[in-house]
């Protein structure tokens, strides 16, 4: 499906946190530059996550930067545990970061839920409803599509190529995508096949330039 640039957001599923990798960025005795930066309250969103994520977030917001529109308002929004849609270069503090930890990402919890629900309204709102809105994330579950195709229904697409694929290997195909200029097939969630057969691994070459 062909989508315009200029007519499209991005939303960005988010990283897990609490794990290993946050507290690695938490800890005091972490002197490399993020930590810093996240320590003193000053890193973004996309920044944090990135680190935390690891491969999977880092090709998102690969992705993002090759295909996103150059136009002023942003072109991504990240799905951020009962905080609803932020930009990725949004500040977040490391209490604000502890918040969203305690946050059930289910369909069920209304502190997920309703949040997304709402913002995915306001923001669809603010667009003019006019815009067609693609999910980097996981469609297999319901957490997220739950909420967003209440608001976004057939304008809710995501990428084809992403069926059957874990999360290591989309965000390898999509740091791979950056890297070709090659976009992915966006097809909507309503009505599309949501769970399929694991397609090829990557070759190794691929696989070495997903991992630089």
């Amino acid at each position: 499906m062909s989508v315009s640039p200029h007519s499209r957001i991005f939303l960005l599923s988010p990283a897990k946190a609490g794990g290993r990798r946050h507290s690695i960025l938490a800890s005091e005795k972490a002197n490399f530059e993020l930590a810093l930066k996240f320590r003193a309250g000053t890193a973004t969103l996309g920044e944090i996550y990135s680190f935390m994520s690891g491969l999977y977030f880092r090709g998102k917001m690969a992705y993002v930067s090759a295909f996103g529109s150059a136009a002023e308002s942003s072109s991504a929004f990240v799905i951020v545990p009962g905080q609803g849609l932020l930009p990725p270069e949004t500040v977040f503090t490391p209490e604000q970061l502890e918040a969203t930890a305690h946050v059930d990402v289910d369909e069920d919890n209304p502190a997920h839920h309703d949040t997304l629900l709402a913002a995915a309204a306001s923001l669809d709102n603010a667009t003019g409803h006019q815009f067609s809105f693609v999910l980097l994330g996981s469609v297999a579950s319901a957490k997220y599509t739950t909420a967003l195709l209440q608001v976004l229904d057939h304008r809710l697409l995501f990428p084809a190529e992403f069926v059957g694929r874990g999360d290591m290997s989309r965000g390898g195909i999509m740091l791979r995508s950056a890297s070709s200029g090659q976009e992915l097939t966006y097809i909507p969630v309503s009505g599309a096949q949501l769970r399929g057969p694991r397609p090829a691994r990557l070759n190794p070459k691929q696989r070495l330039k997903a991992d630089s």
